[in-house]
């Protein structure tokens, strides 16, 4: 289907309204369109990531507030990248960069000048190879604050954000909420028009009960009150009307049990692998001498998993060219485990990081503000379409990246 560009759409209207009204006295049809694309623009915006959040957990009573969102926004499932874990897809939500190319690969690889990365790794030179949205606001003179995104404790490309704190896991909601607010408190020379809140316990209760724990359930309905507490705090401000929140998560969550478990001792000789990362995606080198072995061994289809060399990956998974990627990538089959036996999987919970166009998987975007199409649905969304959407909101220009403009534009289109 034919999309019209976002800016030929504009101008479109502007130049209807003005053949039918006339162009104010003094102002030239350019002028009428800029006025148009102001108008449509947000003063700030607020990209808020709910860490393991199923679009379906909307709609249950869990969340009024979301629900509202939903109801009076724009709203989609989205399509997160491969593999689909934490950080790789947090670092794609503000870059547009599949992990493949932004360099973020997995919780867990080798890069091999700089060693291992960890989730608490700050080195610079593990983030360098894309670059944050923030970044890109800060380069442009928007000021930013960050609050817990994964990547925005570190130095890229020699940016930081003007706003930003360490991690801490122990932080409740609603203090997240209100540091995010305070900053919105601030003299107007240091006030952020970017910003980012980071929530994890849903994740971690699908993690620890599975997603349709009732332990998850009442994670949910907690983040769910903490984004009212924010809501609350702009309209207090003032704030609300032209803020633009953007709501999305990273990835979905997938029940597991131990009765779903591919044991690779009956594969292989597990010394015969050097893991990166495993579970619901397996990410592994041979050991030194024992490579025959392992093509031999562990290389195409098995029982619930199908494992290639990384060059022959499916393009669709768009993973593998990167040198941090391990030498072989394994797809598990949705809902189960890999696990040796020296370390089995003892109780039922949840997962994520499997193919990225599983349901299970499937994260989500929800998008509120100036402009947006009330109760507007879409379709075909992906985690790397959110930062050439963030760049237009803000209107700035960002490094392109794999991501298509065109598959947000309805979310302001009239």
């Amino acid at each position: 289907m034919f999309r019209f560009p976002l800016a030929g759409l504009i101008v479109a209207v502007a130049l209807a309204l003005s053949s039918c009204a006339g162009t104010p006295t003094g102002q030239s049809p350019q002028a009428a369109v800029d006025a148009a694309v102001q108008a449509a623009r947000p003063d700030r915006v607020i990209l808020i990531s709910i860490d393991g959040f199923r679009p379906d957990y909307l709609g249950k009573g869990q969340t009024p507030v979301l629900d509202g969102l939903v109801a009076t926004g724009a709203f989609g499932p989205m399509r997160p990248s491969f593999p689909s874990v934490t950080f790789p897809n947090h670092y794609t939500l503000v870059t547009g960069l599949h992990p493949d190319h932004h360099g973020v690969v997995a919780n867990r690889f080798t890069d091999a000048r700089l060693g291992v990365f960890t989730m608490a790794s700050k080195e610079s030179g593990f983030w360098d190879q894309g670059e944050p949205i923030w970044v890109t606001a800060e380069k442009a003179g928007i000021r930013t604050g960050t609050l817990f995104w994964p990547g925005s404790e570190v130095e890229i490309r020699g940016v930081r954000p003007s706003h930003w704190a360490p991690f801490d896991q122990g932080m409740p909601g609603d203090a997240r909420v209100d540091r995010v607010l305070s900053w919105l408190d601030l003299p107007a020379d240091q006030r952020p028009r970017l910003e980012t809140l980071y929530f994890d316990i849903v994740d971690t209760a699908g993690h620890r009960n599975g997603p349709d724990a009732p332990e998850t359930r009442a994670a949910v309905a907690s983040v769910d009150a903490s984004i009212g507490r924010l809501i609350e705090g702009l309209k207090a401000r003032g704030l609300y009307d032209r803020t633009m929140l953007v709501v999305v998560s990273d990835h979905g969550m997938a029940a597991t049990s131990p009765d779903r478990v591919i044991w690779l001792d009956d594969i292989l000789d597990p010394a015969a692998l050097k893991i990166g990362y495993g579970g619901a995606v397996l990410t592994a080198d041979p050991t030194p001498g024992r490579e025959a072995e392992v093509q031999q061994k562990l290389i195409g289809r098995h029982p619930h998993m199908e494992c290639w060399n990384k060059a022959d990956v499916p393009a669709r998974l768009v993973y593998g060219s990167n040198p941090r990627v391990g030498r072989i990538v394994c797809l598990v089959e949705t809902g189960w485990l890999t696990a040796t036996r020296d370390r089995p999987v003892t109780r039922a919970g949840g997962a994520h990081g499997y193919d990225n166009q599983a349901p299970e998987m499937a994260a989500l975007f929800v998008a509120h503000g100036p402009g947006v199409a009330a109760g507007r649905r879409l379709s075909d969304l992906d985690s790397v379409d959110v930062q050439p959407f963030l760049a237009r909101m803000l209107g700035i220009s960002a490094p392109v990246g794999d991501g298509r403009p065109e598959d947000t534009l309805a979310v302001t289109r009239p």
